[in-house]
């Protein structure tokens, strides 16, 4: 009874109650549509994380990530890699060569993160070869094929075919300067990627630097879903305790603080917004509160009492907050399933967000819990604003409301 009353008096003025519901739903779509749309970006930016930079996880030298000295390789990788692959979790394992070394073009040169890699397996577990925008995947070129990013072309100047000169110093420390040519071009959503990595074929880079084929750097492990992570992570840990075993977030710990920090900066700025919106439900309602003193003060002298009339205003306060959450939801998902498919494009900031490794087109992510979770965020904040004015409802003195004349 008292719901079907609080709703009949929530439209009695129609003109201020539209005027609340609609500050509250577009306050709950510019909400919602923001956190779709940063979460769609920082899934972008972990699946590039894994797809290209980093895969699932990474196996090295104990000592390597902190000190990546071409002499901290792991003398077993052959073996190592035959074992991975056979964890029930592991879609693919590869095996890479790495050092940082110079290239150099005829123009100019460049400091470089060499990865030596199988391209066949290596197609498994990274998407470089997808990435290509001209050229080959290390195919082409008889002789020293190399794979670039797109960036670094720019600054060497060089095509495809292009001859660059690669210089190194070897485990027994002697400088070597070899020439490649460029098979490939590729371009990722992350540029300082592109400008300092470049991929070479294993054999050819291991004989350079006097380590055989089974000896390497890395070992890059693409699971066949997330939520193997733990379980293979802790496989590996405990059948290869001397070797630095890390998952992605580790490997690249500014992308797997986005991720750690997403929740809690998406509740902060519904937070915010469902604040502001709080003092404006809470004068709205107080306003209906000191129109309605007479009728009140009659309901109270007839014989409703005080938590009635407390409970009236409390679901007048939250029916309306919610019904302007829901509007605001619901506006909310539609726009985002719009965009979701169609993508939104940031290509006019595009060197920006390309900087920080992220995609320039956007396509936002509908999380069913994070709505649910809304939806929660706006019966609270109905209900704090509910508070005040049925409060000031209570402290109303029936005999001198009725005497009120409106």
């Amino acid at each position: 009874m008292l719901l079907q009353i609080a709703w009949k008096n929530i439209w009695r003025n129609k003109v201020r109650s539209i005027v609340i519901l609609s500050a509250i739903a577009l306050g709950i779509f510019a909400g919602m549509f923001n956190m779709a749309f940063y979460y769609g970006m920082v899934e972008q930016r972990i699946e590039t994380a894994i797809k290209t930079e980093a895969s699932h996880i990474q196996i090295h030298n104990k000592e390597y990530l902190t000190d990546p000295d071409i002499r901290l390789y792991m003398s077993n990788g052959s073996e190592m890699t035959g074992c991975i692959k056979k964890l029930p979790y592991v879609k693919e394992a590869s095996k890479r060569t790495i050092v940082n070394a110079m290239i150099a073009s005829a123009e100019t040169g460049s400091g470089v993160r060499i990865v030596g890699i199988d391209p066949d397996i290596e197609k498994k577990v990274t998407d470089i070869h997808q990435r290509l925008v001209t050229g080959e995947y290390l195919e082409g070129i008889r002789r020293n094929p190399i794979v670039i990013g797109e960036k670094l072309a720019e600054k060497l100047n060089v095509k495809v075919r292009s001859k660059v000169v690669i210089t190194l110093q070897n485990v027994n420390g002697e400088m070597m300067y070899v020439s490649f040519r460029v098979a490939g071009i590729f371009k990722t959503s992350n540029t300082v990627y592109d400008e300092s990595t470049v991929f070479v074929k294993n054999d050819d880079i291991s004989g350079l630097l006097a380590l055989t084929n089974d000896d390497i750097h890395e070992i890059a492990v693409l699971l066949k879903s997330n939520e193997g992570i733990d379980q293979t992570l802790a496989d590996i840990r405990n059948k290869y305790p001397d070797r630095d075993v890390k998952t992605w977030a580790e490997i690249l710990p500014e992308v797997g603080l986005v991720e750690e920090s997403m929740n809690l900066s998406m509740f902060i700025f519904m937070g915010i917004i469902l604040f502001a919106l709080l003092f404006g439900i809470i004068n709205t309602m107080l306003m209906a509160v000191l129109e309605r003193r007479k009728e009140l003060g009659m309901l109270m002298a007839v014989g409703m009492n005080k938590l009635r009339v407390f409970t009236m205003i409390m679901f007048e306060t939250i029916m309306l907050s919610l019904s302007g959450g829901i509007v605001g939801i619901l506006i909310g998902v539609g726009f985002t399933l719009l965009f979701s498919n169609r993508g939104i494009d940031l290509s006019t900031w595009g060197k920006a967000y390309e900087y920080m490794g992220y995609d320039t087109i956007v396509y936002p992510i509908l999380n069913l819990d994070m709505s649910f979770q809304v939806v929660i965020m706006v019966i609270i904040t109905g209900f704090l604003a509910s508070l005040y004015p049925a409060r000031k409802a209570l402290k109303l003195n029936p005999a001198e409301a009725i005497r009120i004349d409106i």
